[in-house]
């Protein structure tokens, strides 16, 4: 028995010191290196935190650019999909009413025209990018809101899109919105 406590003994310290001390101390050294020293990336608007870069937020206003919904009500600490299955009757009548009301907001839209992350929450729930399509599709939404022209609204998005190589052109939200409240800014 000795000689099996005594190696395991020595292991689980071993394991214990790996696990606890040097690992997480590289980890903590490699955030140190990254953008924000493992914070993640803040967006301010004048001298004042507003959101970060790759977390989504809500956006509700009529004004605003909606996000893609989220299962887990924008909460990084619960970062999670619903887990619900495409054929789950909760499920489809959750997104049946995520659809409802995005057509109610945006009249003038077919249900045709809606992209599916408009309506559907990403696997984390905190996607912060919409494609082209879901910021195209609300454009005439937000020209009224804010009385703007819908060109105008238009070479926004164009201006704030990110080449995809292998995935679609895509749009930050949160960044999209800041370039719409600095337009109206600028024409005041």
């Amino acid at each position: 028995m000795k000689n099996q406590l005594l190696p395991a003994i020595r292991l689980t310290l071993v394991l214990l010191v790996v696990c606890c001390l040097i690992y997480p101390a590289l980890v903590w050294a490699g955030a140190q290196l990254a953008p924000g020293q493992g914070l993640g990336e803040t967006v301010s608007k004048n001298g004042r935190v507003v959101g970060y870069d790759n977390v989504g937020q809500k956006f509700d206003r009529p004004e605003y650019f909606s996000s893609r919904p989220s299962a887990v009500d924008y909460n990084a600490a619960g970062s999670a999909g619903s887990n619900k299955g495409p054929s789950n009757p909760e499920y489809l009548g959750t997104v049946k009413a995520r659809l409802d009301t995005f057509l109610l907001q945006n009249p003038g839209v077919t249900k045709d025209q809606v992209p599916a992350e408009l309506i559907t929450a990403s696997g984390s729930g905190l996607d912060p990018h919409l494609s082209a399509q879901g910021a195209y599709v609300q454009v005439a939404r937000i020209a009224k809101a804010r009385n703007i022209d819908s060109n105008t609204i238009k070479s926004l998005i164009n201006n704030n899109l990110e080449k995809g190589v292998i995935n679609p052109d895509r749009v930050n939200v949160l960044r999209l919105n800041l370039a719409l409240d600095n337009l109206a800014s600028a024409s005041r």
